[in-house]
């Protein structure tokens, strides 16, 4: 017994080591080329998504090159139709490219084909979204204060769900996460937007502090979503890519959830493709 926990306290402590570690290399990375905007973070948003397409077809088990090859051109082609400003034709093709994969597949009785639909609407509109958001009037702003509230509640879960524990918070897909560790997450996010809405200001404090807080669920979503599918084919890890982490789609499904679902309620609320956090709160001029 003692030996057993002294290993799982080591191996703890070494993913840990390898996260830290990972994270204070790869954040200035994607700090820099977020400042940079451009053909720099679209392509850093274009490999993000291949990637992330790739980890999906794996998980899923798709086995028909051809549609495979299919889903790779359509996330491909939306990446290249929103870098060069065209996203209304960027996000049209990922749909209609997720609508006929999902029929090919229908039609076929391929549940793998079917599958790859979720994977073009996954990997396409995470590239998609990200590119949109940076290429708005307030775009570097609403960028990393999206990534300040994601990985403020990443890193907040983590650390409350291990130190209080308590009841779980979806245990049948995923036995480590809390009600303790979702709340804490929640709440630093809400810190980050209190930071923010002091610091930048522009837009009232409280708009501030409610898309922080619903960026957080929708983090969280994006999390559960991810734990929901690997369960669903077997899986633990998306990926080998990134030591103490798995793969890309192990550490930004919290920023899938929270960008695609944050763009679709702003597009909504706004009625703007291009630049719906502008259009929402006139946050131009930045």
């Amino acid at each position: 017994m003692t030996d057993g926990a002294s290993g799982g306290g080591r191996t703890r402590s070494t993913e840990l080591r390898l996260r830290v570690i990972s994270a204070l290399l790869l954040a200035p990375a994607v700090l820099l080329a977020t400042y940079v905007g451009g053909w720099p973070f679209a392509i850093g948003a274009a490999l993000c998504a291949a990637i992330l397409l790739q980890e999906w077809v794996v998980i899923v088990r798709a086995q028909n090159l051809i549609a495979t090859v299919g889903a790779a051109l359509a996330v491909a082609g939306a990446m290249l139709a929103v870098a060069t400003g065209h996203a209304q034709i960027a996000l049209g093709l990922l749909l209609l490219s997720a609508a006929v994969l999902l029929g090919a597949g229908w039609l076929l009785g391929a549940v793998g084909v079917a599958w790859l639909a979720g994977g073009v609407l996954y990997a396409g509109l995470t590239g998609v979204v990200l590119v949109i958001l940076r290429a708005g009037e307030a775009g570097f702003i609403v960028i990393v204060f999206l990534f300040a509230v994601v990985w403020a509640t990443d890193i907040a879960a983590y650390f409350a769900g291990r130190r209080i524990g308590g009841p779980k918070l979806w245990a049948r897909v995923s036995p480590k996460k809390t009600w303790s560790g979702a709340i804490g997450g929640f709440l630093a996010a809400v810190l980050v937007g209190l930071v923010a809405g002091l610091l930048v200001g522009r837009a009232p404090l409280s708009v501030w502090l409610v898309a922080a807080g619903v960026l957080s669920v929708f983090s969280q979503v994006g999390d559960l979503l991810e734990s929901a599918l690997k369960r669903r084919f077997g899986v633990k890890d998306s990926g080998r890519i990134i030591p103490g982490h798995g793969g890309v789609m192990d550490r930004v499904d919290g920023l899938t959830g929270a960008g695609v679902l944050g763009y679709l309620v702003a597009v909504a609320a706004s009625g703007a493709l291009s630049d719906p956090v502008a259009a929402l709160v006139g946050m131009q001029g930045y």
